[in-house]
């Protein structure tokens, strides 16, 4: 009895021995590695003027041999964003424990809804799905077009007109081609999304603002709390670029307004002519000039930004009148207008001069700290330096008296009206007031008034 007892015993223990090692063996069984994607971002096109509501899909790949699980999906958005998921043929926002065989994947729709009439809509939706698998959070981004615009989305433009009947997009890099030309007539509204970029790449950028109709370029989110807010797109870049004009745009809210970076070597004119321009609360630089680009800018306000207002590295040539050059940002190392020949690689230790050649009429180099100015130089056979100042309100704590300063007011303040708001007008008894010289000065102001014949106002506005 006590023999067949323990044969029982054994073969129960084998049993349970046994089922101890089918489940670890089950365990065992599943993946650690994590699932893929078909996309990173799930991009809905559509133009929502007669449609409201559009279906995409991604899938779910499964890489691995064996079965994984995700332990959790979730739309982050929740019942609140207008998209929503089915996925594996059941519609939510949120679903825990699904698998996919090894070498398997599963298909995910995904369907977005919006009042095509809602024009207090942001230009671009966004959201996101969560998945966790294996402990770790993956994202899939989603992105809807809110209103009724042309998107651009990553393109190489050949010769084109960018219209004004409804706002225009840009999603990524943006590229005028090499010897094409783009066009943007006035009253046109440029919206760039986060890190976008309108690049110039030896082509030609014309933006046809008019002081009724001015070029709006801004940010693609609408509410009022990114109103003033920088960083919000890269900027426009003129890289090699061909003669350009910018007449009347306004220009806000990016990281670089408007970088132009050497020139044409066939041209004699100038890369970029500014005209009537407002260029602010940039989060870097509101004009960037780079090895050696040539500007004419006038009727020009570059201010608030949170570096330079006006940089030009490593040489360049320029003629400004009639400019305000402001700098109210917080860098204690910037200033509104800093003028280098010179830039030291910091890979290669290499020192690059070129020619800084330029002179300033008419304007206001102005802001919060002690030198707004700051020239930087090095003396060489090799490159020209020719800088001049004529009738110009300066701050510079140490009044330059060198003979390329003109007529300059030092260190009194223009009294703005209300600069930190960007309201750059100045009061009555501002110096600015009647100091600038009529011989050479140009025939209006940035709003279209008419300048004095005899003692025009210094800066962009001519007080009437």
């Amino acid at each position: 009895m006590k023999k067949h007892l323990i044969v029982i015993y054994f073969l129960f223990a084998l049993i349970l021995l046994g089922g101890l090692f089918s489940s670890c063996k089950k365990t065992s069984g599943l993946s650690k590695a994590n699932v893929t994607f078909s996309v990173d971002t799930l991009i809905f096109d559509t133009v929502f003027t007669t449609l409201g509501s559009t279906t995409q899909q991604f899938k779910i790949y499964n890489p691995d041999s064996k079965t994984v699980f995700i332990d959790e999906v979730e739309l982050m958005g929740g019942k609140s964003s207008p998209f929503r998921v089915n996925l594996d043929g059941v519609s939510g926002t949120k679903f825990d424990k699904i698998s996919i065989e090894g070498k398997d994947s599963l298909f995910t729709f995904v369907d977005v809804k919006l009042n095509v009439n809602n024009q207090s809509l942001p230009l671009v939706v966004e959201d996101s799905i969560r998945f966790r698998t294996n402990g770790k959070d993956y994202y899939l981004n989603l992105i809807v077009w809110g209103q009724d615009a042309y998107f651009h989305r990553s393109e190489v433009i050949k010769e084109v007109l960018w219209k004004n009947d409804k706002p225009h997009v840009i999603f990524g890099t943006v590229a005028v081609d090499s010897a094409k030309t783009l066009t943007i007539e006035s009253g046109t509204k440029i919206h760039m999304h986060k890190k976008s970029m309108l690049l110039v790449y030896k082509g030609t950028l014309n933006i046809a603002g008019t002081k009724d109709k001015p070029v709006e370029i801004q940010g693609d989110r609408l509410e009022s709390f990114y109103k003033n807010v920088s960083g919000q797109y890269f900027g426009i870049w003129l890289y090699y670029a061909l003669p350009s004009t910018i007449n009347y745009a306004t220009i806000r809210n990016g990281t670089a307004g408007i970088q132009v970076t050497s020139h044409d070597p066939s041209s004699q004119l100038a890369t970029l002519t500014l005209t009537n321009s407002l260029i602010e609360n940039h989060a870097s630089y509101g004009l960037f000039l780079y090895a050696n680009p040539s500007l004419i800018m006038e009727n020009c306000i570059v201010a608030n930004n949170e570096k330079y207002g006006v940089l030009a590295l490593q040489g360049a040539n320029y003629y400004i009148n009639q400019c305000h050059i402001l700098d109210y940002g917080r860098d204690e190392k910037s200033a509104a207008l800093a003028l280098k020949n010179n830039y030291l690689d910091p890979k290669t230790k290499t020192m690059y001069l070129s020619d800084l050649e330029g002179t300033i009429n008419n304007s206001v180099i102005y802001g919060a700290k002690e030198y707004e100015l700051l020239i930087d130089t090095i003396q060489d056979k090799s490159v020209k330096i020719n800088l001049k100042f004529n009738s110009c309100l300066i701050k510079w704590k140490d009044e330059n008296t060198d003979a390329n300063f003109k007529k300059t007011i030092w260190n009194q303040s223009p009294i703005f009206k209300d600069p930190i708001n960007y309201n750059y007008h100045f009061e009555a008894n501002s110096p600015l007031n009647g100091n600038g010289d009529p011989t050479l000065s140009n025939g209006f102001d940035i709003d279209g008034n008419p300048r004095s014949l005899t003692a025009p106002d210094i800066g962009a506005y001519e007080m009437n």
